[in-house]
């Protein structure tokens, strides 16, 4: 009677190999769905039918794209199949059933996998791991793949936190810490988590494993000499991107604690640290370089700890946390000399924090300041004496005592502040930007006040240091024009400046000054207005728009320039024929301006009449004619009859 069964098992496996996939699947129906005909197998001839429906079932999956069309189907039911009958024979009827009571559901799970069914994939798993957890033997690669497809099964099913740590856990708890298990442990934890979910603190799973892994390791006598150091690059790298920073320095701090040796350059932590500081987080950047002071550094050069000291120190001074820059650079060894740079350059700021400071609290004395002006000059601290400067100026109230002596006192102060900050910006490591703009508000200031005499009849008072001031606002300029990167608005507000002071001076003088005074006055309303057009074009040029207002608001300077110069070559105030031809050529080129922002904004009755003005203009008005012509024919807009009039 055993013989129609028998033949069935032996030709099924045959069946399916040529093809005849139909004719293989009635025959397992006629022994598997026939329990008179089942129940006269014997258990050796059940272990073989298991296999032969188990070995179906993984050739399926091991085709090259088995989730296509309803071949990986096929497979759950063949796996379903062998799964079925494993579960009635008993360990002791055969060597090999203990491998197939792993095997075949370990197969089962995957094809649940492949066909998207996870819960089924899960459930087929969970009643494996129990009994493969408690399996002492790491070698077990069979083992460490269940492991494997139990986590990549929680990750497509989007587990919790804490799932997906156990997982993990029970994967390292059986590993070998090689080079090439630790690369891929930590490859695979990068991707543990969607990157939306790093939002609600899904990162500190990463972190978790990571340093659960290091702890393993580091317990693990066989390990390979690199994995440690491995381990540890991956928590410094997860943590230099992780967002919640208090929980990253941390980490950093009990991965450091738990070694007691590392092969880590130290410039990987100071690295971090200088992205942190040029994006102006300067905290952050602060404790990437403390970092670099753990115990476990201090083995390999005491130097390098405080290098660490002093950038942390620079950081806080930048940060304007003054006081905890003193507490930092106190732990560096006194015997290097730039650790009492560092304490020096900490010292100035504290004393210029304490004018600030002195300067509003009670009880305060303009005597205090003066004695500190002293102090900074005696021992040439400029940076100390510009900040005790520019104190006694805002001390300066025009109400208390005779405002004529208070104007005069502040334009000395101003001059002093202005004389030092160039200086200041002359030295090679200066704050250029910074001090530029300390400069620019000072001749602000300055402005503000001449204007203010002028009003109340008392600019003889200061003509001296307007005049002082007039020049020097023109050679900053000048200067800047050559030397000053990316202060192109605070140039043309200096000749801007420039122009005002020297217009105060034309109308408080009582007699016509020097012709060189309306030539200057005239270079400086040509040269503001010219960088203000440029720096409109460059505007329009990266904003990709136009502001209509901003164009309207430099047209109506252009016209008022050129009104200017139009009228001091009309009163003969230069007489220097090259001055004059500069003059007229200037006048051609504001036309040109002028004619450029009306195109813009398509005022054309405007530039009509800047046409009728170069045809009145003389030869020199031909490169005008051309540069409008340009201007009109490059715009679609324009009506035929305006460039016909230019033609």
């Amino acid at each position: 009677m055993y013989h129609a069964p028998l033949t069935l098992i032996f030709i099924l496996p045959q069946a399916w190999k040529e093809g005849n996939y139909t004719v293989a699947e009635y025959m397992s129906q006629k022994i598997s769905d026939d329990d008179q005909r089942l129940a006269l197998v014997t258990p050796q001839l059940r272990e073989l039918l298991v296999v032969k429906y188990y070995q179906i079932g993984r050739s399926i999956l091991k085709e090259p794209n088995p989730q296509e069309g309803k071949r990986i189907e096929d497979a759950v039911t063949w796996l379903q199949k062998s799964v079925a009958l494993v579960d009635q024979l008993d360990d002791a009827a055969g060597a090999g059933i203990p491998d197939l009571k792993v095997g075949v559901p370990e197969s089962q799970s995957r094809a649940y996998f492949l066909s998207g069914a996870y819960d089924r994939a899960e459930a087929a798993l969970e009643e494996l791991m129990p009994g493969i957890d408690a399996q002492t033997d790491h070698a077990s690669s069979e083992y460490q793949e269940l492991r494997w497809l139990r986590l990549a099964i929680l990750k497509r099913r989007k587990a919790g936190e804490g799932v997906l740590r156990e997982a993990y856990k029970s994967i390292i708890d059986h590993m070998e810490f090689s080079e090439t298990n630790v690369t891929e442990l930590a490859t695979n934890s990068k991707s543990a988590v969607p990157t939306s979910l790093f939002i609600w603190g899904f990162s500190a799973l990463v972190t978790a494993i990571n340093q659960y892994s290091l702890e393993k390791a580091l317990r693990f006598q066989d390990r390979d000499p690199g994995c440690v150091d491995r381990l540890l690059l991956s928590i410094i790298f997860h943590s230099a991107k992780e967002d919640n920073h208090a929980r990253a320095m941390e980490t950093l701090n009990k991965a450091f604690t738990c070694m007691s040796s590392a092969l880590l350059d130290l410039e990987l932590l100071w690295q971090y640290g200088e992205r942190h500081y040029n994006a102006k987080r300067f905290p952050e950047a602060a404790d990437w370089f403390i970092s670099g002071t753990h115990q476990l550094f201090r083995t390999v050069s005491s130097t390098t700890t405080s290098k660490c000291f002093r950038k942390a120190a620079l950081c806080y001074i930048e940060h304007q946390e003054y006081a905890r820059a003193a507490t930092v650079i106190r732990r560096c060894s006194t015997d290097e000399a730039t650790t009492h740079y560092v304490m020096f350059l900490t010292a100035v700021h504290q004393a210029i924090k304490a004018l600030h400071d002195m300067h509003k609290a009670a009880g305060f004395d303009r005597k205090m300041l003066l004695l500190a002006t002293q102090i900074s000059h005696q021992l040439e601290m400029k940076g100390v004496l510009l900040s005790v400067l520019e104190a006694l100026l805002n001390t300066l109230r025009t109400g208390t005592g005779s405002a004529g002596e208070a104007v005069v006192e502040a334009m000395t102060l101003i001059r002093c502040i202005i004389r030092l900050a160039l200086k200041l910006v002359s030295e090679p490591t200066a704050n250029k930007t910074a001090l530029v703009d300390i400069v620019v508000k000072h001749f602000r200031t300055a402005q503000a006040l001449t204007k203010s005499a002028c009003e109340e009849k008392s600019f003889a008072l200061i003509n001296k240091d307007v005049s002082w001031l007039w020049r020097a606002a023109y050679n900053c300029a000048i200067q800047g024009c050559a030397e000053w990167k990316q202060c192109e608005e605070q140039i043309s507000e200096l000749f801007d400046i420039t122009r005002g002071l020297l217009e105060a001076c034309c109308q408080a003088s009582p007699v016509d000054l020097d012709a060189e005074v309306y030539v200057h006055l005239i270079n400086a309303s040509f040269s503001s207005v010219s960088g203000r057009v440029f720096l409109v074009r460059e505007s329009s040029t990266t904003n990709g728009s136009r502001n209509e207002d901003q164009l309207r608001g430099i047209a109506a300077e252009i016209t008022a320039c050129k009104s200017s110069i139009l009228e001091i070559i009309g009163q003969h105030k230069i007489v220097e024929e090259a001055d004059i031809t500069r003059a007229q050529y200037f006048i051609h080129t504001l036309r040109i301006f002028e004619a450029e922002f009306l195109v813009q904004l398509k005022e054309w009755d405007g530039l009509a009449k800047i046409v009728g003005e170069a045809v009145s203009s003389g030869p020199l008005a031909v490169g005008t004619y051309e540069a409008i012509a340009d201007l009109l024919w490059a715009d679609k807009d324009c009506p035929i009859n305006g460039t016909y009039k230019i033609l």
